[in-house]
C-alpha cells in the first residue's frame, strides 16, 4: 500500500506522532492528493506496529493527554528500501468510470447522448486542468510542483481520450453508433494503401 510506505518514509526522518505525520504527509504530496484521514492514518500505524515495522511509545505532555510517538524499526527501513527498489504498477489497472459511461452512451445509438457525455467530461477536465495549473504555479516545494505537473499530464491524457472518442463515435454521421445500438460488428476503416498495393502486385 503506497500510503503505508509513505508513512515509513516520513518516519525514516525521525520519530513522529499521528497529527505530525498527517501534516507532513499532506505537505509532502501536495493538494492534488487531498487530506489524509486521521483515523485511516492510525489504522496504518497500528498495522505497521503489528508487522514490526514501527514501534511506539507514550510521551507525557504537561496539560494534554499523553501522545503516542512512532519510530521506524530496522525491518521498517528494509521494507521501505524494498518498496523503493520496485516499479509501481497501476493499483486499479485501467478500470475507469468514464470508460463505462462512454460504453453505455455509445450503446444507446444516440449521437446527442454521446455528444453530451463527452462535452460534460471535457468541461470537467478543463476546469480540473486550470485548477492544477494554478496550484502548480503557487507551489513552493519543487517535488509538489512536479507531482502537480504529473497530475496535469494525466488530465491531458484524459482529454485526448475524449477527443479520440469523439472522432471514433461521431465523425461518420452516426453509422458507428447505429451499428453499436443494433449490436452489429462495426466495419473497420478502409486501408487506403490496400488498393495501391494490390495494383502494384
Amino acid at each position: 500500500m503506497a500510503i503505508q510506505h509513505a508513512v515509513l518514509a516520513l518516519l525514516a526522518h525521525g520519530p513522529s506522532h499521528g497529527y505530525q505525520l498527517k501534516g507532513a504527509f499532506e505537505a509532502a504530496v501536495g493538494p492534488q492528493w487531498g487530506p489524509l484521514n486521521i483515523g485511516h492514518l492510525y489504522q496504518i500505524l497500528d498495522r505497521l506496529s503489528r508487522d514490526g515495522l514501527v514501534v511506539s511509545a507514550r510521551e507525557p505532555q504537561p496539560v494534554k493527554p499523553d501522545r503516542v510517538v512512532y519510530e521506524i524499526t530496522p525491518d521498517g527501513r528494509a521494507e521501505l528500501d524494498r518498496w523503493l527498489s520496485e516499479p509501481s504498477p497501476r493499483s486499479g489497472g485501467f478500470r475507469d468510470d468514464f470508460f463505462l459511461k462512454v460504453t453505455a452512451a455509445a450503446r444507446t445509438g444516440a449521437p446527442e447522448t454521446v455528444r453530451s457525455v463527452l462535452a460534460n467530461q471535457r468541461g470537467h477536465l478543463m476546469r480540473e486542468l486550470r485548477n492544477l495549473d494554478g496550484l502548480r504555479r503557487s507551489a513552493a516545494d519543487p517535488v509538489v510542483g512536479l507531482l502537480l505537473s504529473a497530475a496535469s499530464r494525466h488530465v491531458e491524457a484524459d482529454l485526448a481520450f475524449v477527443d479520440d472518442a469523439e472522432s471514433a463515435l461521431l465523425a461518420d454521421g452516426g453509422a458507428t453508433l447505429a451499428a453499436l445500438a443494433l449490436d452489429r460488428p462495426v466495419a473497420a476503416a478502409p486501408d487506403e494503401g490496400a488498393g495501391s498495393r494490390r495494383a502494384a502486385g
